[in-house]
């Protein structure tokens, strides 16, 4: 007897094309399925929580709605990628003479890994069905997150981002938006998982968090470090503990964390040496080419030399090591205000520490 080939249907074969792709899960959903989150968007926005983030107000008539951002579309295709870390984010917390880099940015930076696989996924969409698409990764108004839960690939978490079965909260997602009518998945629902946890809310060290789902960006270390151009606030500086860059907190005491496969993680994303555990004492001696070098190829090039040296500041002031103190002084007299401002309230908390472990 013959053997009968069942005919692949488009969606399966673009789900196979994405996982030689290094997509851990491809799933499909209607273009306006996340309309309600972009509501949701709009009340955040109105209370201010964006912080400095100008950019999520300026296009937020576009970012409410994946058809008010393009009206020929009639699909989204939601992708995610791993960056499962081998190792426990929240193992430096305990050596503050090292800067805490998020695990996102211990290797190559996720916008140009993730934007060519869905260049080539939607190249190979349109060989096998001819239509419009528009890719996406982060840098556009898209709702990645809520398309994402829309289309199951996993349901936002307490902590707003996207939680996993299968990959916990290590996913890098993307997001193609296609004038394909394509069969939609089955969503999941907003939260059913975490039941009554709430590890990820309890875990903040600023308290970002104003209830399950809500988060006021401006009091998140991720936020502070990364975004807000300026001093950061008093208040959160000594919580920010040796945090230079992102932080994991929210996201590592996730119990569905059990089940990611670090094996699973995309090597683009493979943690660099030098990133996983650097010294606060080589990062306050960085100038601007020697911050331009290190940080080739990084996410964490985006933010600049001057932004890390005071996020480095804000953590040596908290590390309580006396021997940071003359990298330290080096910045007092820096022409930048935000830096030379940073570095006096380092030397006095780090003058206090030290004072404080003086024998009577």
């Amino acid at each position: 007897m013959r053997a009968v080939h069942r005919v692949q249907s488009l969606e399966e074969a673009i789900r196979g094309e994405a996982e030689r792709l290094r997509f851990a899960a491809c799933r499909f959903t209607s273009a306006d399925a996340a309309d309600e989150a972009g509501r949701e968007l709009r009340r955040w926005l109105e209370l201010g929580h964006h912080g400095t983030m100008g950019w999520m107000e300026s296009r937020a008539d576009h970012r409410v709605s994946a058809r008010a951002l393009w009206p020929d579309a009639r699909s989204a295709i939601a992708l995610a990628m791993s960056y499962a870390p081998a190792s426990d984010p929240l193992a430096l917390a305990e050596h503050p003479e090292l800067g805490r880099i998020s695990a996102y940015a211990h290797g190559g930076d996720y916008h140009k890994t993730v934007k060519k696989a869905l260049k080539a996924l939607a190249r190979f969409i349109v060989e096998q069905a001819p239509s419009e698409l528009k890719v996406f990764v982060d840098t556009a108004p898209v709702m990645e997150k809520p398309l994402a839960q829309a289309a199951g690939v996993g349901w936002q978490g307490k902590h707003t981002n996207l939680v996993s079965r299968e990959h916990g909260s290590w996913l890098f997602l993307g997001v193609i938006l296609t004038s394909l009518k394509l069969t939609p998945d089955a969503p999941a629902e907003a939260g059913q998982h975490c039941g009554s946890c709430s590890r990820c809310l309890d875990a903040c060290p600023t308290q970002a968090f104003t209830g399950p789902h809500q988060i006021d960006a401006r009091r998140c270390i991720s936020y502070l470090t990364i975004e807000h151009d300026g001093p950061i606030p008093e208040e959160f500086r000594a919580p920010m503990g040796n945090r230079i860059y992102g932080c994991d907190d929210c996201l590592a005491v996730c119990p569905w964390n059990r089940f990611a496969d670090a094996a699973a993680a995309n090597r683009a994303f493979l943690p660099r040496a030098e990133l996983v555990a650097p010294r606060l004492a080589d990062l306050l001696a960085l100038d601007d080419a020697s911050f331009r070098e290190m940080f080739a190829g990084s996410p964490i090039k985006r933010i600049g030399r001057a932004r890390m040296i005071r996020n480095c500041l804000v953590a040596a002031g908290n590390s309580g090591d006396a021997a940071l103190l003359p990298s330290v002084e080096r910045h007092l007299g820096d022409a930048d205000p935000v830096i030379a401002e940073a570095a006096g309230w380092a030397r006095d908390h780090l003058a206090a520490s030290i004072c404080e472990m003086q024998p009577a």
